[in-house]
């Protein structure tokens, strides 16, 4: 998949690099969730049954961080991360439009106008789909305006079969920051991951007899809210089951604001210091919480690893983390 960078200026020249027609799906993608793929799918089918190149049009920073909504400065998937579903889902192009200030005053027709000179043939948007200067342009507007340079199919909501509820982005954030990672990875149709650097941290967890893996994030994925979890991590090619604290350590430290990925992997004695492994968050046990004494700490890191264990045990050894094309 070839990834081309699209700069605010709409009369930049990276706006008219294709020479062959396409198709194009346009929308911000986080989390490529379960309605997102059935957008793509649709387009994907129309550029095979038309014999054109398919692109998906998305646009980074996230347009509500750039307008002041620090939530919106973490990511689901963040780019690295879109690029590698997107590309295992088959796309032959992946757009990145800079978002600023400055393309946020580009007006709906404007886009629009874009658009055709991209030698865009189709257009695939979700029903929900808003572009424009305050979102003044719809689905339906740009089915009018593209008449006589390009198609729109307009896809409709795609519902949690569990709730009859449209399955979306906002949800699985929502889900995550409340750390119930069952439900986000079912609306995600897969399982929620972080991928990060194994960083030196305080090494407590070592003298206590649970060495830890101290992750950092390699990207702004969404945090999910501090607490226990059961989770898999790869490293090496090679899942490993584990237990996982996000949060402030509370026991060892007051007043602290960052928020630590820690996982403590079962049967597990490599050193892996520098090595990035995936993170894939499988089940909530419990939130964070300060202990009195380092033995009563002990003691829950015991019960949340047995906890973790016998979750795991009746999970799938490999977590879905891919999407089946």
């Amino acid at each position: 998949m070839e990834t081309i960078a699209l700069h605010a200026a709409l009369d930049d020249s990276s706006w008219r690099l294709q020479e062959q027609p396409q198709v194009l799906i346009l929308g911000h993608f986080d989390g490529i969730h379960e309605g997102h793929v059935q957008v793509i799918r649709h387009a994907l089918d129309y550029g095979k049954q038309h014999q054109l190149p398919v692109g998906l049009m998305t646009f980074h920073p996230h347009p509500k961080g750039v307008f002041g909504k620090p939530e919106y400065e973490q990511f689901i998937t963040p780019l690295s991360e879109k690029k590698r579903i997107l590309g295992q889902l088959g796309l032959d192009r992946l757009y990145v439009v800079h978002f600023d200030l400055s393309f946020a005053k580009v007006t709906a027709q404007q886009f629009a106008e874009a658009i055709c000179r991209m030698k865009v043939k189709h257009v695939v948007v979700g029903f929900d789909y808003r572009f424009g200067h305050g979102g003044e342009g719809t689905a339906q507007l740009l089915q009018e305006w593209g008449k006589g340079c390009f198609t729109v199919d307009i896809i409709p909501a795609h519902n949690d079969v569990e709730t009859a509820v449209k399955v979306s982005s906002t949800r699985i954030r929502e889900s995550l920051l409340q750390g119930d990672v069952v439900n986000a990875n079912r609306l995600l149709g897969r399982t929620y991951i972080i991928r990060g650097e194994v960083v030196h941290g305080d090494a407590r967890g070592r003298t206590m007899g649970f060495p830890t893996a101290n992750v950092r994030a390699e990207e702004a994925y969404v945090i999910p809210a501090n607490g226990v979890y059961a989770v898999k991590v790869l490293v090496h090619e090679t899942w490993h089951d584990g237990v996982l604290n996000i949060g402030l350590k509370p026991t060892f430290k007051t007043g602290e604001t960052v928020q630590s990925v820690e996982a403590h992997l079962f049967d597990f004695d490599q050193d892996i210091y520098g090595e990035t492994v995936t993170v894939a968050l499988m089940s909530y046990i419990r939130p964070e919480r300060k202990f009195s004494s380092i033995q009563e700490l002990i003691a829950q890191i015991t019960a949340d690893s047995e906890e973790a264990r016998q979750r795991l045990s009746t999970m799938e050894k490999v977590p879905a983390v891919t999407i089946g094309v």
